[in-house]
């Protein structure tokens, strides 16, 4: 036991030390500890006590979504498997193989039905395709885990063959993966849900009412219980309404020789990356695409042909905050007159708005204090790289490839650098990241010979799709789950 509770304290650090595993190891040790002592031990007191020592280990961790939904679905798991495992054993019977079906059916029902609040709350949509998945990715599961523990633990050994163990572990790992790809490839596989505070609040005492009324009618309920868990539905009056889920629109807008680039995910606020020069009608643009608010408006950097169209709908399109790694004084306190939150951000800080996620990759911070006095601007632009699910776009303002040094990977969608001006650095980064897509936002006619034969030729070497806003106009690409097409 004591080796047990050593082995628990080193693999917490090394696994990340990440919310859940803190609650788990802290579950662990506090189960051992009570063993050792000759005491039974209480889940939901583990529980409890794992809450206290991971807040006082970080007070700020309550608002991690990641330790949230880990003790939300260890509370239901410990409230609603039991009692539901008894009612399904009851009708299936009471075989191995029926009581491990049973056994991952009331797991998976109580952790879906405890978790859909929070991510409906955070993530404002719901997968109807959860249970179902659970199920059929339950036989690989395990096997997959353990055959992993092993191969990590054999690799230890100098001259120890691996290959069957990973071998066999791939061919799992590849079912669960194509059952995730099965679930997910609907349209109605997902909903979206708007729920605010109260929605949150309505929907737990739902449940707790549930489980309630679960004690006393358990027959009556086990279906209700089992229905919800396929297709969370939210309480009337918790402020919640669904929709069928149409993905990520990415819509580079057509604004002259500036860029502006709106992403829309569907159930959560739009934002919009730089505005375009001014005078070019971008609030009509954003109503054009159904846009009456941003979550989040980002300038990448403070030129005109950026920050122009920003400036404008301020105060006429309502924006949550302003994003920004430098900009003029004047801007932000325009933002902060209007109710818009001005946040200075910079590489390492990621943005989410539903399932989408902004990865901050330039500039480094040190970059923009004092020393960032005098520097070319286009060398502290805002790189970013846009990720919905499997699908990924980097968004490089003016930030030619051969002055900045950013490794994002494999991406679908490049938007080039500075309106396609010359870039020594853009073969090696298509070698990179091998984009599938590159679109370079420019004006028509514009003096400065955007884009450049050499960029063009360049992209034409590496076979890449090139599609620019002073020929085909907007650009808007409707995205899926491991799909991508051009709206024309």
């Amino acid at each position: 036991m004591v080796w047990v509770l050593a082995l628990i304290a080193v693999y917490v650090p090394v696994a990340g030390a990440g919310p859940s595993i803190q609650r788990a190891g802290v579950m662990g040790a506090l189960g051992l500890l009570a063993t050792l002592s000759g005491r039974r031990s209480s889940r939901l007191y583990a529980l409890a006590l794992a809450a206290i020592v991971t807040l006082a280990i970080g007070p700020g961790i309550a608002a991690d979504v990641g330790w949230q939904l880990s003790f939300a679905a260890v509370l239901g798991i410990l409230l609603l498997a039991t009692p539901l495992r008894e009612r399904i054993v009851a009708r299936l019977g009471r075989g191995p193989w029926r009581r491990a079906l049973a056994g991952g059916l009331t797991v998976t029902v109580a952790a879906t039905l405890a978790t859909a609040p929070l991510i409906a709350f955070h993530f404002e949509t719901i997968s109807t395709t959860t249970l179902v998945a659970n199920l059929l990715a339950l036989p690989a599961v395990a096997p997959a885990m353990w055959l992993g523990m092993c191969s990590a633990g054999l690799a230890q050994l100098p001259g120890m063959p691996l290959e069957p163990l990973n071998g066999l572990d791939a061919v799992l790992l590849a079912y669960v993966a194509q059952v995730a790809a099965w679930c997910s490839a609907p349209e109605w596989a997902e909903v979206r849900v708007h729920l605010g505070i109260g929605g949150l609040i309505a929907a737990y005492l739902g449940l707790g009412l549930g489980i309630l009324v679960s004690w006393r009618w358990p027959r009556q309920v086990l279906a209700l219980v089992v229905a919800c868990a396929v297709v969370w539905v939210p309480l009337p009056g918790g402020g919640a309404a669904a929709t069928p889920v149409r993905g990520l629109r990415v819509e580079v807008i057509d604004v002259g020789q500036g860029d502006a680039i709106l992403l829309q995910p569907a159930g959560a606020p739009a934002v919009l990356v730089d505005g375009g020069p001014p005078g070019d009608g971008l609030v009509g643009k954003l109503e054009d695409a159904g846009v009456d608010r941003l979550g989040a408006a980002i300038v990448t950097h403070d030129q005109s042909d950026h920050v122009g169209g920003i400036e404008e709908l301020l105060g006429r399109t309502p924006v949550e905050r302003l994003l920004f790694a430098r900009v003029d004084r004047g801007l932000i306190a325009d933002a902060a007159a209007v109710g818009a939150t001005p946040q200075r951000i910079a590489a390492g800080q990621e943005l989410r708005s539903g399932a989408l996620r902004l990865q901050v990759l330039w500039p480094p911070p040190e970059l923009l204090g004092a020393a960032s006095v005098g520097q070319d601007p286009n060398r502290l632009a805002l790189v970013i790289e846009a990720r919905w699910h499997d699908f990924a776009m980097l968004l490089t303002a003016d930030a030619e490839a051969e002055a900045v040094p950013i490794d994002p990977g494999p991406v679908d969608v490049l938007k080039v650098a500075h309106h396609g001006s010359d870039d020594a650095g853009l073969g090696p980064l298509l070698d990179r990241t091998r984009p599938k897509l590159a679109v370079i936002s420019v004006g028509e006619g514009n003096p400065y010979g955007h884009p450049t034969a050499g960029t063009l030729t360049t992209l034409r070497q590496h076979h890449i799709p090139v599609l620019r806003t002073d020929q085909d106009g907007d650009v808007v690409i409707d995205v899926r789950p491991h799909s991508m097409t051009l709206d024309r």
